[in-house]
């Protein structure tokens, strides 16, 4: 299958406020409870790592807008807070999961990122990387045996790291094999932790790969929310249509290390100063304005709203409890969602 162009964006896009307005309040919404979340780290208030997603905001929420929830599947990664909020993750799931409060999706037992609502169509987050393409894989391939899986999409992302992953070729590949509505992001962020992509992989481009699976291809400029509302809701579309799995690479900087304990300096300045080290959010805000979808002071409002709306979401979960190992109840989570299968096995599931 041919590399698919790259769709060029016009003046057309900006006429679709809603989705655009919509994707960037999600990112903006991200980076403010991100950079809350750091706050609250560096004042050791959060037990476990912090892992930003400054930088990926464009891509990441929307490919979240472009999904539905209650129909698809999305596994969000470590720095996809915009794409969990663009697909409906309440704030407080992410305030909970990060101070440990007992009320939260996990219950508190399971660190601070490995949050997900399987019944919502998001599973948890799993650290080792690529595996989340075979689950989503799996997931889909569930829904086809189940006869349920028209007009679904699952989409999971991954950085660039993940890449050189064994997880990576055998869940695309399965993917590719079988056919299914896969939607895989590739966040090229320039390092797999410290590691550059030079060391990485010989490729010009990683999107190149697309043609050895035998998947769409797509490339796009991860900094510019344009150029992503126009290229990933076109993959989700490719997808849903019957179109195989579809791969995008998306190219940006990570804007800080890879985690808060990390200050990234082994960036180079010249990296940073580049064109992919534009800040994804202060692009979007510039575009908005200049297309007229949205104004400096609707953007300032905004701000405000969303500030507020996060301070609660922290406010409320450091005020609940943690858990207390001595009376939880550890029968597994799954136990507690409806599961889609025959009654006999939904009594057996019972703790």
């Amino acid at each position: 299958m041919p590399l698919l162009d790259i769709p060029a964006y016009t003046d057309e896009l900006a006429k679709n406020r809603e989705f655009l307005r919509s994707v960037f309040q999600s990112m903006l919404k991200a980076r403010i409870l991100e950079n809350k979340l750091s706050s609250l780290y560096k004042a050791g208030k959060i037990v476990g790592g912090v892992y930003l997603g400054k930088g990926q905001e464009a891509v990441s929420a929307t490919l979240g807008a472009s999904l539905i929830q209650g129909t698809d599947f999305f596994a969000p990664l470590i720095r996809d807070q915009a794409g969990r909020t663009a697909f409906g993750e309440p704030i407080i799931d992410c305030t909970r999961t990060y101070l440990g409060s007992v009320q939260g999706p996990m219950r508190g037992r399971d660190g601070n990122i490995h949050r997900g609502r399987i019944d919502l169509g998001m599973p948890a987050m799993i650290s080792h990387l690529g595996s989340q393409i075979s689950f989503v894989a799996g997931m889909l391939f569930a829904k086809r045996m189940q006869g349920t899986l028209n007009g679904r999409v699952g989409a999971t992302c991954i950085g660039d790291g993940a890449s050189s992953t064994g997880a990576f070729h055998e869940g695309l590949n399965l993917a590719a094999v079988e056919k299914l509505p896969l939607v895989l992001v590739i966040a090229n962020n320039q390092f797999a932790y410290s590691t550059p992509t030079h060391r990485q992989f010989a490729c010009a481009d990683l999107v190149e790969r697309a043609r050895g699976y035998g998947v769409g291809g797509f490339s796009v400029d991860g900094t510019d929310l344009l150029a992503c509302a126009s290229v990933i809701p076109a993959a989700v579309r490719r997808a849903r249509e019957g179109g195989g799995p579809q791969l995008v690479v998306a190219h940006m900087l990570r804007l800080t290390g890879h985690g808060e304990h990390d200050d990234g300096g082994y960036v180079p300045q010249e990296l940073r100063k580049g064109h992919y080290g534009r800040d994804c959010v202060e692009v979007a805000m510039r575009q908005l304005v200049e297309h007229g979808v949205a104004s400096v002071d609707e953007i300032l409002g905004w701000q405000d709203s969303l500030a507020d709306e996060v301070q609660r979401a922290v406010a409320q979960a450091q005020q609940e409890e943690t858990p207390d190992p001595y009376s939880d109840d550890w029968s597994a989570l799954a136990t507690r969602f409806p599961l889609p299968c025959t009654e006999e096995t939904q009594i057996r599931a019972q703790p």
